[in-house]
């Protein structure tokens, strides 16, 4: 029986391989020994890996935000595992994952250590912290033997702001995952489950429903999304807006006059996290998406297989998911005035609305789908020397 080579795959926190690897490992495992590395906590996510993977796991304590100390016992523990078990291929995601990863298997000697970028930490910061967050991500490429870029944008950015000299070369049309169009498709959820999940959260036959999901914080464009409703919910009563998702009160908290008004309008309704987002897109009239920054955002894929176009911002990853005016529409960022008039639109022009609907899905399907992306992987990890 031939021995499979050993492929460690990398997170900060078990949610990301969880929710951004679902179903890669498990295919991945018949090729190669996969272990599952990130931190400790969150043991439900862990669960949910273990159960549905089937590969090894591996608990790494892990921080976020930057801690010098705990850092610095991050990757001790992290060379000493790699020195142990001699892996053939470290491949990491998310950004502090990705930067201890990627020196602990350097010191380790792993021959082959894989960086895919996606979100660029960079990207709306100034000063020293923009410094720092830069050098973090030249270093976590300069251990690397091979950087990915998600998307197109983010390779574009990786160059402007000359992060690395390696060669740069998108997997597909981009994204780590894909989708697969057979879990999210709208015919999956029954006329009698939109209905008592509509009746559950107050939403009537006549309400337009407006959809985020995501964390709840002042980076994903939450502060501006709450002003445009609230405007829009000032000349038309029967509109619904839907936050799924959980906020995060250290790391990019929203600032107080947003929380209030969220507390305050009943028509915004709150739903915290939802492992399973679809029964609330296929609820939904128009995803928005109006965040500042972004690699190659999973749930604006999401919303489009399940039939929702789709108003996102001008940056990495959202404007290589969406063609404006064709499944979606596209605004700059930060940018109240221009979201609340794209938002309208598709509540007063109805024809517009029914033909980007009618593009949503088939436009994600032919370009994004799971089994493409993952062969696509698993041809880069087979052409390596």
């Amino acid at each position: 029986m031939e021995i499979k080579q050993k492929l460690f795959r990398m997170t900060t926190i078990p949610l990301s391989l969880n929710l951004l690897l679902q179903g890669q490992l498990r295919f991945l495992n018949q090729y190669y020994q996969v272990t599952a590395i990130a931190d400790g906590n969150d043991l439900k996510s862990w669960e949910a890996v273990i159960e549905r993977e089937k590969v090894q796991t591996k608990k790494i304590p892990m921080k976020r935000d930057i801690s010098i100390f705990s850092d610095i016992k991050s990757l001790g523990l992290l060379y000493l595992f790699f020195l142990k078990e001699k892996p053939y291929i470290v491949h990491t995601n998310t950004p502090k994952a990705s930067l201890l990863g990627m020196i602990a298997a350097f010191m380790a000697g792993v021959p082959h250590r894989i960086y895919t970028v996606t979100g660029l930490r960079f990207e709306g910061e100034k000063g020293l912290k923009r410094k720092l967050l830069i050098t973090m991500e030249k270093i976590t490429c300069l251990t690397a033997t091979k950087v990915i870029p998600e998307g197109n944008g983010v390779k574009q950015t990786i160059k402007k702001n000359k992060i690395t000299k390696k060669p740069l070369n998108v997997i597909g049309n981009g994204n780590i995952n894909g989708i697969d169009p057979d879990l999210f498709n709208p015919e999956v959820i029954s006329p009698e489950d939109r209905a008592k999940l509509k009746e559950d959260l107050n939403i009537y036959a006549e309400d337009f429903v407006y959809v985020f999901v995501g964390r709840l914080v002042s980076n994903k464009g939450i502060s501006e999304l709450v002003k445009a409703f609230t405007q829009i919910n000032t000349g038309y009563q029967h509109v619904k807006l839907l936050l799924i998702g959980p906020f995060e009160k250290e790391l990019d908290p929203l600032d107080d006059v947003t929380m209030s008004t969220i507390e305050e309008n009943r028509n915004i309704i709150l739903t915290g996290f939802q492992s399973d987002i679809r029964p609330y897109l296929a609820i939904s009239d128009v995803f928005v998406f109006p965040s500042y920054r972004e690699g190659f955002p999973n749930v604006v894929m999401q919303a489009g297989a399940m039939g929702l176009p789709s108003v996102v911002t001008d940056i990495n990853g959202c404007n290589e998911i969406i063609t404006d005016q064709l499944n979606g529409l596209v605004i700059p960022p930060r940018n109240v005035n221009s979201l609340k008039e794209r938002m309208e639109m598709y509540l007063t022009d109805k024809s517009t609305l029914q033909k980007h609907q009618s593009e949503a899905r088939s436009r994600i399907v032919s370009r994004f789908s799971q089994k493409d992306v993952w062969n696509s992987l698993l041809n880069e990890y087979k052409a390596l020397d």
